[in-house]
């Protein structure tokens, strides 16, 4: 399991080790496993031109001890420094092993900085030109060190390093972010106007919450931690991520004894005469999950629709006003895709979530719920998976705010809704009050076509009626939709649109792989090395 910590559980786990160490080893070690990381990046060190952005912390420190290494392996290295002081320690070292200084304070404060800030070298003084002088470090580098901002920064960039963060986007060489791209929240993902986008995040100690969750997480590219001791003073994460062997064990598989029943028997509400396909996809995702037995309500046609198309799911017709009190007993049920939003949908929806059996409630059932919040009333385990447009109208939130504040926004639902929260999206996250956040790293862009919820729908669904927890089966299910889409588009193989059903389609064969062990891709998502 990949366990991902707030800024201030990192300072307090590096103060604890550092009272234990030498001083500056930490920070030693810090740039050690920079230059190495950024060593592989390069098609090899000696002439390559390097640039690092240097701010005022110990981010800036661990950029220029970095650097000197590289210099001492024969990089041209130019440091950019922007910060209102600079590391000394860093920034001799990086002098004593040939790397040239270009001053940016003067311009950004209006007069040279004091004699502790001041540059030195052939490239030392800052002037009216330094500033175009740095574009043009940038654009000639092979690689980029962003050391502007650590683990501390919050908030929007100011000048300089608003404008340096722009330049990066525009620069050829490999962009590296050492700790976390500047600009983005470490412990949150948030972000406020401009930000380093970087192909490569060193993070030091442990992985920060802020890298794993959007919209940060799109600016970290592939994300490299380097272990500097923190492990033994780190507190219960508070965000996880599972991997592949964590689901390999969570997920249910047959004994010699299960039959249909013991497996799990989920009941999908789904589809109307109007939406005829979500119920389709919703219950295909069961089936293709590994449900023992799936029921099937709603009206005629959906009904017709499923029959034809999973003759395994077995169906009855419903109205409103008898519910699902004649469709046989269930393990969970799924409600929600495709259904309405009328009267009718809502005396039916009412019927399921009246029951005392674990209930996901998706699409239009949360619509039903944000308009009826005593639907949501009720002592059975629940678990919703909005996008942001629900959860907005469950919270009564805009939707721009919630993708903006992911994490924050899940939690705050999971809270105040009493429910578990499965919250879709670029990182689905799953919270649930008492217990860190879980975040699935496997989906991809491609995701983003029509039915692909109600797919996840119906695989979750599955996995509540095998008895799995709300947290459980919807981590599960996120991480097993993601992958199940990634095989099918070819990602990392030559990429091609899909739909929906496919992902459905796909579905045993990512468990196969998952249970097998034999998934070769990244331990817990494409943001991951292998």
């Amino acid at each position: 399991m990949l366990t991902a910590y707030t800024s201030d559980e990192i300072r307090a786990a590096e103060r604890a080790l550092m009272e234990r160490l030498p001083d500056g080893e930490l920070m030693r070690r810090a740039a050690s496993g920079l230059a190495v990381a950024c060593a592989r990046a390069l098609p090899r060190v000696y002439g390559a031109r390097v640039v690092l952005l240097v701010g005022s912390g110990d981010n800036g420190g661990d950029t220029l001890y970095a650097g000197a290494l590289l210099a001492r392996r024969g990089a041209r290295v130019e440091a950019v420094l922007a910060g209102s002081r600079t590391h000394r320690g860093g920034l001799d070292d990086l002098r004593r092993a040939g790397g040239r200084i270009l001053d940016l304070r003067a311009d950004a404060h209006g007069a040279a900085a004091g004699d502790d800030d001041r540059a030195a070298g052939p490239a030392g003084a800052a002037g009216p030109d330094a500033g175009s002088e740095a574009a043009e470090l940038i654009r000639r580098a092979d690689l980029v060190m962003d050391g502007l901002v650590g683990i501390g920064g919050a908030g929007a960039l100011r000048e300089p390093y608003a404008a340096l963060a722009r330049l990066t986007a525009d620069a050829p060489g490999v962009v590296v972010a050492v700790d976390v791209p500047s600009g983005v929240d470490a412990s949150t993902g948030e972000v406020e106007g401009d930000t380093v986008r970087a192909h490569l995040t060193v993070t030091f100690g442990a992985v920060k919450a802020g890298l794993l969750i959007d919209p940060g997480a799109s600016r970290v590219g592939t994300l490299h931690p380097v272990d500097i001791g923190l492990g033994p003073h780190l507190p219960d994460p508070a965000v996880v991520a599972l991997t592949a062997p964590d689901v390999a064990d969570l997920l249910p598989r047959p004994g010699p004894e299960s039959d249909k029943y013991r497996r799990g028997v989920v009941g999908v509400v789904a589809g109307s005469d109007r939406f005829t396909g979500a119920a389709v996809l919703a219950v295909g995702g069961a089936v293709r999950a590994g449900a023992g037995l799936v029921r099937f309500a709603s009206a005629e046609e959906p009904v017709r629709q499923v029959r034809a198309r999973w003759p395994e799911a077995v169906t009855t017709v419903i109205s409103p006003e008898e519910g699902v009190g004649n469709v046989g007993r269930v393990q969970a049920w799924v409600v929600g895709p495709g259904m309405g939003t009328g009267d009718d949908a809502h005396a039916i929806a009412g019927s399921v979530l009246a029951g005392d059996v674990p209930v996901l409630l998706d699409a239009d059932g949360l619509t039903l719920a944000a308009r009826d919040p005593s639907l949501l009333r009720r002592d059975a385990p629940t678990l919703i998976t909005p996008h942001a447009g629900e959860l907005g109208r469950l919270l009564n939130v805009p939707p721009a705010r919630i993708e903006a504040r992911r994490l924050y926004y899940a939690r705050r639902a999971a809270a105040e809704l009493g429910v578990t929260v499965l919250l879709k999206g670029s990182t689905t996250l799953v919270a649930e009050e008492g217990g860190p956040v879980r975040v699935n790293l496997t989906g991809t862009p491609w995701l983003a076509t029509g039915g692909t919820g109600d797919v996840l729908a119906g695989i979750a669904g599955a996995l509540l009626a095998a008895g799995r927890s709300c947290r459980d089966a919807g981590s599960c299910a996120a991480f097993l939709h993601g992958f199940s889409a990634r095989t099918a588009a070819g990602t990392g193989s030559g990429e091609a649109p899909i739909a929906a059903l496919d992902v459905a389609l796909e579905l045993p064969a990512a468990i196969r792989a998952i249970t097998a062990g034999t998934w070769t891709g990244p331990g817990a998502g494409s943001r991951l090395p292998d």
